[in-house]
C-alpha cells in the first residue's frame, strides 16, 4: 500500500542537489515522517478527548502543525494555492519551523515525553532540501501515509527497515547502522527476554535490537497491563551519533513504541564505577562500534584502559547488568585472542564475573562493509565461567549484499544452543584448559579436518626447480624420438 509512496519519495530525492547519499535520504525522510506521525498522533488524541468531553491542548501551535504548513486541505486534497512552495517553503522550514521545534528540548517537562523527543530530534538534524518545489512534492507524497493503525505502522516499519538496510550497505561501515535482523532474532531467542524485564542497548544505532525485542514480546493476546509495560518500562537505549539517534527514534515509533526511551549521549562518558543498582538492566542486546579510538579522558572511566571502543563498551555492559542478567553482544573476534594487556585483562574479568556460556563465531560477510570477523558473546552476570560452548556458523556459501544471512542459517545454532550439544560445528572448552597467562579463547574447531601446513618459500622454489628439471628431461626424450 505504501511502497509506491516510498519509491516516489526516493525519485524526488534523487533530483535534490542537497541530498547526496542513502544516509541523506534516510535522515530527511525521518524528520518528514516524524512530523506526519506527530500530526496523526495529535489528531488521535484530539478525537479521544472529544469523545470524553474534554479539551485537548495540542503539542504544536497551529501554524506549525502538519495540516497547516505541510498539507493544508481543500475538499480532502492538498490545496496547492494555500500551500507554501519554492523559496517560501524553504525559508519557513529553516527559519521558523526547525527553531520552533528545537526549543521543545528546553520547554518539555522531562526526557520521557514526546515533546522532549521533538526538541531533541530537531536539535540534531538540519533540513538539507534546497528546492522548495521538490520538498513540496515530497510532503504531499508523505501526506498520503497514515500511522493510525498497527497494520499501517507495521507496513511502514518494514519499508523503513529496508531504507535503514540500504543506508547501512551504502557506506564502508555498514555494521554501524545495520545489524542483520536474522542475527538479532537468533540472539533474542537465546537470551529469551520476558515481559517485566528491562532491555538495554548502550549503542542503539537504528534501534534494531530494541525493535526486534519488542516484536518478540508483542503477542496478539497481550494484556493491557503488559502492553503498557512494554510501552513505557521495558526498552532503554543510548546513542552518540545524531543521525543514528533520529533514525532509531523513528524506527521504534514505526514498530509501535510511541515514546522511545532512547537518550542522545555518548555512553562511554559515564564512569562505570558510578553505575548503581537502579541503573542496571535484566537484558542487554548490542552491537557496539569497534575500531574507534577513544580519548584518554574517556578511557579514565574504565578500570581496563583501552583505545578500542568495543573493549570499553564490553566493560560498560558487564557493569550495566543486574545480578542474574543476560547479555548478547556482537564484538570483533580478536577480543578472544589478542595478547595485549587490555585484551587479556578483559577476558579475565569477563570469565571471573560472568558465565560466558556461548560464543557464536560469525562467518565473513555477515556485516556488509565492516571488514572484520565478528563473534557474539552470550553471558550471564554473577557466576564465573566454567566452560564455554562454541558454535561456528557456516551457511555453506559466501555472504554478500545479494546473498545475506537469513533465519534458516541460524536455526541449527538456536536449536543446539538450548542444550549446548556437541556437533561438527560446535564444541565445549573448559576454562581450566585455557592458558592461565594469555587466556587465549580463539575459535578453534576440534572437529574440523586438519589443514595441511603451508610450505615455506624455500620448499616451494625447490619443488618448482625439480618440476622444471623433470619437464626438461621429458621434452628431451620426446625430441630423441622425433
Amino acid at each position: 500500500m505504501f511502497e509506491n509512496a516510498f519509491n516516489n519519495i526516493d525519485k524526488e530525492m534523487r533530483n535534490e542537489q542537497g541530498l547526496a547519499s542513502e544516509l541523506d535520504y534516510a535522515e530527511q525522510t525521518s524528520w518528514i515522517l516524524f512530523l506526519k506521525y506527530l500530526d496523526d498522533l495529535e489528531q488521535t488524541r484530539q478525537d479521544e478527548a472529544e469523545l470524553e468531553g474534554k479539551e485537548y491542548a495540542p503539542i504544536l501551535r497551529r501554524e506549525f502543525r502538519w495540516q497547516t504548513w505541510a498539507a493544508p486541505k481543500k475538499d480532502g486534497k492538498v490545496d496547492r494555492n494555500a500551500a507554501m512552495t519554492g523559496d517560501d517553503l524553504i525559508e519557513f522550514v529553516n527559519a521558523k519551523l526547525f527553531p520552533y521545534l528545537k526549543d521543545f528540548r528546553q520547554s518539555a517537562p522531562n526526557a520521557a515525553t514526546i515533546e522532549y523527543k521533538v526538541g531533541e530530534i530537531f536539535s540534531e538534524i538540519i533540513n538539507k532540501f534546497r528546492s522548495g518545489y521538490i520538498l513540496r512534492d515530497v510532503l504531499e507524497i508523505a501526506d498520503g501515509l497514515s500511522f493510525n493503525t498497527q497494520a499501517q505502522k507495521h507496513e511502514l516499519s518494514d519499508l523503513y527497515e529496508t531504507r535503514i538496510k540500504k543506508m547501512g550497505n551504502a557506506g564502508r561501515n555498514g555494521g554501524e547502522y545495520y545489524t542483520p535482523r536474522p542475527l538479532i532474532r537468533a540472539m533474542i531467542k537465546v537470551v529469551d527476554p520476558k515481559i517485566g524485564e528491562t532491555i538495554y542497548d548502550g549503542a542503539a544505532g537504528s534501534a534494531g535490537f530494541l525493535c526486534e525485542a519488542f516484536d518478540y514480546l508483542m503477542k496478539p493476546d497481550i494484556s493491557a497491563d503488559d502492553y503498557g509495560t512494554l510501552q513505557r518500562e521495558t526498552f532503554y537505549g543510548q546513542e552518540k551519533k545524531s543521525l543514528a539517534y533520529v533514525i532509531g527514534i523513528m524506527n521504534m515509533i514505526l514498530h509501535g513504541i510511541d515514546t522511545p526511551n532512547i537518550i542522545h549521549t555518548n555512553t562511554l562518558n559515564e564512569n562505570v564505577m558510578d553505575i548503581q543498582e537502579k541503573d542496571r538492566h535484566d537484558v542487554i542486546l548490542a552491537n557496539p562500534p569497534f575500531g574507534g579510538g577513544e580519548r584518554k579522558e574517556v578511557q579514565q572511566n574504565f578500570p581496563i584502559k583501552s583505545g578500542e571502543t568495543a573493549y570499553l563498551f564490553l566493560q560498560h555492559f558487564i557493569r550495566k547488568l543486574k545480578a542474574g542478567g543476560r547479555a548478547a553482544v556482537v564484538i570483533k573476534n580478536t577480543v578472544l585472542s589478542n595478547t595485549d594487556n587490555a585484551s587479556v585483562e578483559l577476558r579475565r574479568e569477563l570469565l571471573a564475573t560472568c558465565n560466558l556460556h556461548t560464543v557464536l563465531d560469525c562467518p565473513g560477510g555477515t556485516f556488509q562493509g565492516a571488514g572484520v570477523k565478528t563473534v557474539v558473546l552470550f553471558f550471564e552476570k554473577g557466576t564465573k565461567t566454567r566452560d564455554v560452548w562454541y558454535y561456528q556458523l557456516d551457511p555453506g556459501r559466501s555472504l554478500g549484499k545479494t546473498n545475506p544471512l537469513n533465519d534458516d542459517d541460524l536455526k541449527e545454532f538456536v536449536s543446539l544452543q538450548a542444550t549446548r550439544a556437541d556437533g561438527p560445528q560446535s564444541w565445549v572448552v573448559p576454562v581450566v584448559d585455557l592458558d592461565t597467562d594469555t587466556l587465549d579463547m580463539s575459535v578453534k574447531n576440534p572437529n574440523a579436518p586438519e589443514v595441511e601446513a603451508l610450505r615455506s618459500p624455500e620448499e616451494i622454489i625447490e619443488d618448482m626447480l625439480a618440476r622444471d628439471a623433470e619437464t626438461a628431461e621429458i621434452l628431451q626424450s620426446i625430441r630423441g624420438l622425433l
